[in-house]
């Protein structure tokens, strides 16, 4: 199966310029190791700190592009890799997802849940609130979701409180890097990967976390990922760094065929 990869420059949640430069970089970067060529849509807004309502508000247009990207990747029986500056885009691709192709599992890669609701937020983030939403823990406005049993959290070391009581009602899995494959083992499997769940050390983040993965770790993980499950698309969010593109095609490698 061949690839489509897409970039999303919408803002949505940006809070840096350096996340849309991080994913054209990434994405472009991918899409010459597979020979394909990088489809890019909308154009970057300027980043800005704001609540969750007014990203919400202003990047609606933004995030249903990406839902629409991943429609259009399915459509052409193609391998969708999509990249944005944030998770906000899962706010629509996973419902598309659960529409869709309602028997695969989500992987979520992330320091952070994302599982904050309006009620239970702190910081007022979008991003932090976009699997939630896609899960139907509250309404973001782009459809029913995913089941939250259907996904699996790694390695999410740097919850909130209250996020990780609305984890455990949801019956959302969560589980060590090193459990990640025995969870899905025999599955097909959209992977959502947020670079913060490798360590600070190796490139900078807007919600920094430490104790996370190595960019060698992470190529070991999504190897051994690849090799128990099949892979039905990628989603890939927090490259903060445009600088570190060829390192992170060389950890992407086993999970896009390359």
């Amino acid at each position: 199966m061949s690839a489509r990869v897409t970039v999303l420059r919408g803002r949505t949640s940006d809070r840096s310029a350096d996340g849309v430069r991080g994913a054209q970089a990434l994405g472009e970067a991918l899409a010459a190791r597979l020979a394909v060529e990088a489809e890019l849509i909308g154009e970057p807004g300027p980043p800005r700190e704001a609540r969750w309502e007014e990203d919400l508000r202003d990047g609606r247009t933004a995030i249903a592009a990406a839902g629409a990207a991943l429609e259009a990747a399915l459509d052409a029986g193609a391998l969708p890799v999509l990249l944005a500056s944030d998770c906000t885009i899962a706010m629509a691709t996973l419902p598309v997802l659960a529409r869709r192709a309602p028997d695969v599992r989500v992987v979520w890669l992330d320091a952070h849940g994302d599982f904050n609701t309006p009620d239970t937020t702190a910081s007022g983030y979008l991003g932090g609130m976009s699997l939630a939403a896609a899960c139907g823990r509250w309404d973001g406005g782009f459809g029913p979701g995913m089941d939250p049993r259907r996904v699996v959290l790694s390695d999410g070391r740097d919850l909130d409180a209250p996020e990780r009581e609305e984890i455990a009602r949801a019956g959302l899995a969560v589980v060590a890097p090193a459990g990640v494959a025995a969870a899905v083992r025999g599955e097909r499997v959209f992977l959502h990967v947020d670079f913060d769940v490798l360590d600070p050390s190796e490139m900078p983040f807007s919600f920094p976390a430490p104790g996370g993965l190595s960019v060698g770790e992470l190529r070991a993980l999504l190897a051994e990922l690849a090799g128990a499950a099949e892979i039905a698309g990628i989603e890939l969010a927090s490259i903060a760094a445009p600088n570190s593109a060829a390192r992170l095609v060389e950890a992407l490698e086993p999970v896009v065929g390359a």
